[in-house]
């Protein structure tokens, strides 16, 4: 089944885009026990998502960019179960979830659409477990980069060079491991040839060699 829309389906799908609105860095476009409206498709700019713990520390759980979805946390309880907070001036299309629902019963190549996102939060769920559970420190920042830089590349930029949105220490939370590892790791790589670093433009030199260090374990998504 084709999931190409036609053009009266495209003019239906643009009453989803009911509201667009901007966040500022560091503003949240949502916080945990915020109701849930609906799904956010990133216009421009760069998210991460988090969870704060008991203890008051905040544990990331993923980042998000262009063209990528927030908000999914949200279908199951009716409300939010994380922070999503911009790492830069950004702008989202909010689209209400009961229209979404609405549309997708008359729209089928919408109906799979969704599916699509969904299945591939569990993926990414699924890598996210790969990659903390069984992966040394030099496998979890090798993947890490390997798997940003081509989701940027899918995005048109470049597949070799990136700009690091997020800090080392949110790399670090993410990924489980200390700051002092992430830095750590990050010179390794320089020393060895693999990649160059300016603050925070990375340049990867040698992509067989990032591919070689995660040691053929399955791709992991983010």
């Amino acid at each position: 089944m084709s999931d190409q829309f036609s053009p009266e389906e495209i003019e239906r799908l643009d009453e989803l885009v009911t509201t667009r609105c901007k966040v500022r860095r560091g503003g949240a476009l949502y916080s945990n026990g915020d109701d849930f409206a609906g799904l956010y498709v990133i216009r421009t700019g760069f998210f991460k998502t988090c969870l704060v713990m008991e203890d008051g520390r905040a544990q990331v759980t993923g980042f998000q960019m262009a063209g990528e979805v927030l908000g999914l946390d949200g279908i199951v309880d009716n409300q939010h179960s994380c922070d999503a907070i911009a790492l830069e001036d950004a702008e989202v299309c909010l689209l209400p979830f009961d229209l979404i629902e609405e549309l997708a019963r008359e729209i089928p190549a919408l109906q799979r659409h969704v599916h699509r996102i969904l299945s591939r939060e569990v993926v990414r769920e699924h890598g996210i477990m790969l990659l903390l559970g069984s992966m040394r420190a030099e496998e979890r920042l090798a993947a890490f980069l390997l798997n940003l830089v081509e989701r940027l590349h899918k995005r048109g930029f470049s597949k070799s060079e990136l700009v690091l949105r997020m800090t080392r220490e949110e790399i670090g939370s993410y990924l489980g491991l200390k700051l002092e590892t992430v830095s750590r790791t990050f010179s390794k790589f320089v020393h060895e040839g693999l990649v160059e670093v300016r603050q925070r433009h990375v340049r990867i030199l040698n992509s067989d060699g990032l591919h070689s260090i995660v040691n053929g374990s399955p791709e992991v998504e983010y």
